[in-house]
Parts: C-alpha cells; structure tokens; sequence
C-alpha cells in the first residue's frame, strides 16, 4: 500500500448556520491548515498514487481567498468540509483541518 499527504494553507471566510446564538453566524475568516491522506494499492502510469499538483490545484486553487458560503453547496463547517474534500480528491481516505490552533476536526472515510 502507498500512502502520500499534502497540507496547504487556505485562507477563507465563511458564517454558519447555527440554531443558537454564535459568533460563528457572522461572516469570518481563518486560515485553514488542511491536511489531505491518499492511499492505494497501485501506483498510477506516472508512477504516483496522485500527483501533489492535482490535490492542490482542485482544493487550494478552488478554495483559496473565497467565501465558503459561497463556494460550498452545505453549511461550511470544518466537518462539512472535511467531507467534502475527500469526495473531491482519488484515493483519498482522510482529511484533516486546523481551523484555528485550537480547534481541529477529521474526517476518515468508511471502508465498506
């Protein structure tokens, strides 16, 4: 098995949508540490489980000094996208996010 990571820095804005009150429901920013896990068995024709490039230009160059309320069709929470980045990118199997120093979520995909 292959394993390979790529972290980047995103810079973001995005509000919730709370059912109480949060500072969080009002549009801020942050800069995102995400840390995306790819695995597979094979390797593919240039010899990679992905290429480095791929994963951030499909993340980063999407994301990157965006509004996520804007970009992201579901309320941007750091699990939601979490989530939602490891739909986008092959081969992944988890992904990690530092919202703030403090505050980190993961997401790992089921192995069904």
């Amino acid at each position: 098995m292959y394993y390979v990571s790529k972290r980047m820095e995103i810079a973001g804005c995005h509000r919730l949508t709370l059912s109480y009150d949060s500072k969080c429901c009002n549009l801020h920013g942050h800069n995102w540490i995400v840390t995306v896990y790819c695995k597979s068995r094979e390797l593919n024709a240039e010899g990679m489980v992905v290429d480095f490039k791929h994963i951030k230009d499909k993340i980063h160059g999407y994301l990157d000094h965006g509004n996520f309320n804007e970009l992201l069709p579901f309320n941007p929470t750091a699990e939601n996208i979490a989530a939602w980045i490891c739909s986008q990118v092959e081969h992944c199997y988890r992904v990690d996010i530092e919202e703030s120093e403090n505050n980190k979520v993961s997401y790992v995909k089921d192995e069904d």
